[in-house]
């Protein structure tokens, strides 16, 4: 009874736990299935929150949006309506003006009424008095008849005989205004023709002078160059033919002479013997000789250079070496050779500008100083003695006759005499060619400026013209035309006071009023 009691016990408790298991799963899904929709509905309040964050947000958006839209209309229509009031202030004026203009239009029209008017009735007088006019030349010519006693035909004559010699009168002042007419039109065709070859060709200028310096190492050198009592530097100037000077200068040696090509043998040798530091009478011999045969191909190469640089061909060697010794020859610190090439290119330049042979008129202006190369070893100027050299060398009668009369009178048969001495005269005449450097040209062009520059009221001061011109541009709002008058005065006396220059220099003051406007 037990056992079986135990086994009812045991049933009734595994039921009973059974039970009590599914009763406590079912609570559990219960209270599961409670949280979940409990999470679920807090899911979706979040979500709902979250929704209605954004439509704010979007909402606030589109307002900022809106009103930043509304101000850059509002910006746009201010700008509109300020466009619009300046237009209308533009219309306003010119509406002014038109009125103004139509104002001074009748009072024109009036005038011309009044003048018209007057001019009807000045006519009419005119008339009126020529008809008394021609009535009293009539009772005029009556009286003289009647008085001289000369028949119709005799006053006739008498009558052509004054007229012919009044026409005679007039006919010479119609022929000297047409003269001079003429050669006006002649100068500045000349002048055209030589502005047009000069701006075709430029050129450099160098000057030169009568010392050359050779730099030396030391002080110690000096006394090599001198020698034991002197009879190196003896030597040296009795083969060279130069002056040697050495002086307190350090580190320089100076030689000096008036040959161009014996300095620069000079030269080149003692840089050789200073180079080589052996320095002795035989040695010194040695290389003065080699130098005047290195100098003598430098000369004739110089040459070759030159005639082709002038476009020449054909030219006799010894030219060709009187053309390089031109290098080494100097016209008022102008360079001939360099002077000799500009001639040729300008003469050349205002031959084609008038039809004639440029080749010939560059052989010509090339040549026509040959005979400086030359004047040391012949008696007479350098233009005869050239002419001489060139006709023993077969050129051409032109090259000849340019080369003779390009200093003296010009010969109208030639006519390239004349472009040779035009084209010589302007190769002189070039700033900084001859009697003062570059440096001292620059200069006096800087001189010029800064003096007009220093004067109240002066804007910009240019000079032109080589120095002879000198433009100021004035101010036009601080000066008047009193004013600027008064400038162009105190300049003059400031030139002739501070600066010493040749000729003359033009001063031009120039003030302008420049007003504008924007249509739109």
């Amino acid at each position: 009874m037990n056992a079986v009691q135990q086994v009812i016990a045991v049933t009734a408790s595994a039921v009973l736990a059974a039970l009590l298991t599914f009763l406590l799963v079912r609570l559990l899904d219960r209270l599961r299935r409670r949280d979940a929709e409990s999470e679920a509905r807090e899911v979706v309040r979040q979500a709902e929150q979250e929704v209605e964050n954004r439509r704010r947000e979007a909402e606030l958006e589109i307002k900022e949006l809106a009103i930043q839209q509304q101000a850059q209309s509002e910006k746009e229509l201010r700008k509109l309506r300020g466009e619009l009031h300046e237009r209308e202030r533009l219309l306003d004026k010119r509406q002014d003006s038109l009125e103004e203009q139509a104002e001074q239009l009748r009072k024109q029209e009036k005038a011309v009424e009044s003048t018209r008017r007057k001019l009807a009735e000045h006519i009419q007088d005119t008339n009126r008095r020529k008809e008394e006019l021609s009535k009293l030349l009539d009772l005029q010519r009556q009286t003289l008849h009647e008085l001289s006693g000369l028949s119709r035909e005799e006053a006739t004559n008498r009558l052509l005989e004054l007229i012919d010699s009044q026409l005679r009168q007039e006919t010479g002042a119609i022929i000297l205004k047409h003269e001079k007419q003429v050669n006006e039109t002649c100068e500045q065709k000349a002048r055209e023709v030589l502005l047009t070859a000069l701006q075709r060709y430029a050129a450099a200028h160098t000057a030169e002078t009568t010392t050359s310096t050779v730099g030396i190492s030391n002080d110690e050198m000096k006394g090599r160059i001198i020698g034991r009592e002197g009879r190196n530097i003896r030597a040296f100037e009795k083969i060279t033919g130069v002056d040697v000077i050495i002086d307190d200068t350090p580190g320089v040696v100076v030689v000096s002479a008036f040959d161009t090509i014996r300095r620069e043998i000079a030269r080149i040798a003692l840089e050789k013997l200073i180079a080589d530091g052996r320095i002795h009478p035989i040695r010194i011999e040695e290389i003065v000789a080699n130098t005047q045969r290195e100098l003598e191909r430098h000369i004739q190469k110089v040459g070759e250079e030159a005639c082709q640089e002038s476009d020449i061909h054909g030219l006799h060697q010894r030219l060709v070496d009187l053309m390089g010794r031109l290098h080494f020859r100097t016209s008022y610190s102008q360079n001939v050779l360099r002077h000799s090439i500009e001639v040729a290119y300008i003469a050349g330049l205002l031959a084609e500008e008038i039809g004639l042979d440029g080749a010939l008129a560059r052989r010509c202006g090339l040549l026509h100083d040959i005979g400086k190369a030359a004047d040391h070893e012949a008696e007479g100027g350098h233009p005869k003695i050239g002419a001489e050299l060139l006709r023993r060398y077969g050129e051409r009668p032109e090259v000849v006759q340019a080369a003779a009369d390009h200093h003296e009178d010009l010969k109208v048969e030639n006519p390239y005499t004349v472009l040779v001495s035009a084209a010589d005269a302007c190769s002189a005449a070039r700033p900084g060619a001859r009697r003062e450097t570059l440096e001292r040209y620059i200069k006096r062009m800087e001189e010029l400026e800064s003096i007009a520059n220093k004067l109240a009221g002066v804007d910009q001061a240019f000079a032109v013209q080589a120095g002879r011109e000198l433009r100021v541009m004035v101010n036009a709002k601080d000066t008047s035309d009193e004013s600027a008058a008064r400038i162009c005065h105190d300049i003059v006396k400031a030139f002739e006071q501070q600066l010493s220059y040749p000729g003359e220099i033009k001063v031009t003051v120039l003030r302008e009023t420049r007003y504008v406007e924007m249509a739109r």
